[in-house]
Parts: structure tokens; sequence; C-alpha cells
């Protein structure tokens, strides 16, 4: 009887445990919703140069077309999230401009040219990163790459530090995105305390996560965008889920961690530090 109440009680903590979990789902995934503010929530308008890294990604698919952020890692290379570019069959690629529809320079990937992640599991949610081989562009007051973090034998977690998101994302619950860029100042949290909302199957040493307050986050639009480390303005993060319940609900916002791609990315672009 004793040993009938002792599994009794753990079924019970577990199914409470699996309750305190939030369901994590890819922005892009987000059902648009009128109580959810669908741009970078609570952020603020950025000015020509201040996101050089920037870049932006009108995407078709055989279902018709998307939009999602990168940022350039070199001349020939934009880093984005791979739940952007699965199912892409050419990709538009925005650079140079915070104003949306009006880039000074574009870039036009093709299939062959997108090299997604092969461990991307939009299950688990794992591994959401993806490169895209650009034709050469110039570097110029308004273009310049973002330093990757160097590879090093171990890293900071980051937790404590600021960072900054930024992106195009979604200003209505209608279909159109913000045609300004947007940008928010985003406090950097531990994994353990990232896991208490969403599960340590969803997040593993591969995620990085930021608190959101305020309902300051990331959201619809901003997927496969840039969290730069404010301190050293290194890329730590690919911008990749925020709750289901949505983006201003205050739980956590996770983006693919850049330091647990590093070697990957080297592999697959030359670009390392």
């Amino acid at each position: 009887m004793k040993v009938l109440v002792f599994f009794a009680l753990i079924a019970f903590a577990a199914a409470g445990e699996f309750a305190l979990k939030d369901k994590p789902v890819f922005l892009e995934d987000l059902p648009i919703d009128g109580q959810i503010s669908g741009r970078i929530t609570n952020g603020n308008k950025a000015s020509a140069g201040q996101f050089p890294y920037q870049v932006g990604l009108s995407i078709t698919t055989s279902g018709g077309t998307s939009w999602c952020g990168g940022s350039l890692i070199s001349q020939n290379y934009v880093l984005t999230a791979a739940h952007c570019t699965n199912g892409a069959t050419s990709i538009a690629v925005y650079l140079g401009s915070t104003v949306r529809t009006s880039p000074t320079v574009t870039r036009t990937v093709s299939k062959s040219n997108i090299i997604q992640h092969s461990g991307y599991n939009s299950n688990t949610l794992a591994n959401d990163v993806s490169l895209l081989y650009i034709a050469a562009v110039s570097y110029t007051t308004n273009i310049q790459a973002i330093k990757l973090p160097a590879i090093a034998s171990s890293y900071s977690t980051y937790a404590g530090s600021y960072a900054i998101a930024s992106g195009w994302g979604r200003t209505s619950d209608s279909s159109s995105v913000s045609s300004t860029l947007n940008y928010a100042r985003l406090p950097v949290i531990t994994n353990s305390v990232c896991s208490s909302t969403y599960g340590s199957s969803v997040i593993t040493s591969a995620v990085i996560c930021v608190s959101t307050p305020s309902g300051t986050s990331t959201c619809q639009g901003d997927s496969g965008g840039p969290l730069a480390l404010e301190s050293s303005k290194e890329l730590i993060g690919v911008t990749s889920f925020v709750s289901s319940k949505g983006c201003a609900s205050g739980a956590p916002a996770g983006f693919a961690r850049v330091t647990s791609h590093l070697a990957w990315i080297k592999t697959n672009s030359g670009v390392s530090y």
C-alpha cells in the first residue's frame, strides 16, 4: 500500500509540474489575435545605421510568402532561423535600411543556397538555425556584419546581461508587418528559470532565453533576427519562440544559442573568430 501511495504522489507531482509548463511555439506559428500586439512589443524605433547587421527576409514557399529577420555575419552569409527557411523555394534578402520596403541592397537566394541545420526539429524546437549564401555585399555605414563570439572551450551563459533584439515584426493583428525597424533591450535569464516555464526538453544548453518585462518581447515577423549582447555587440541568439499564450504574455522568449552552433557555422560558412 505504501508503494502505491508513493507512486501516486510521484504521478501527482509530475502532473503538477507539467501543468506549470507553457507551450512554446515558433513565432510564425502564433495565431493572429487581437489580444496580441504583433511587433517587437513595447519596443523602440531604430535609427538609420543603428543595427547595420539586421537583414529582412521575404520568403517564398509553395504556400505563399512570409517575413523573417536575419543577421549578416559576413559579406556572403546571413544567419537566420530554420523554421523560417523550412520549405522555402527562394528568399529575397533586404539590407541597409530601417525602412522595410526600401532596402539599399537586395540579394536573391535560391533553394540550393539555403543551408538548414540537419538537426532541426520542429517538435522540440531544436537547432533552429539556417545559413543563407548571398552574392557578396560591400560594407557601408548601414551594412556591416555582426561579430560572432570567439570559438572557445567554454562560454558565459550571459545570464544577468542585457541583450538587444531587433526586427520588423507585425504591428497589429492584421497580416501586415512593421514598416520600420524596432528593437528592445531585454535581460538574459538562466536556463533553469526558463525551463520552469517551458520544461527541460525544450530548454537545453543550445537555447538562450530572455525575460519580457512589461510585455516587451519579440513577436511574429521577428523570427530569425538577431539577439546581440549589449556590452560587446556580439551575436548571441537567433530569434526562435515565445509562449503559445502570446508575445505580450510575460513568459520568456527563446532563441537559438549561437555559441552552441559556432562549429556548425564555421563548417558551413567558414565564418569564425
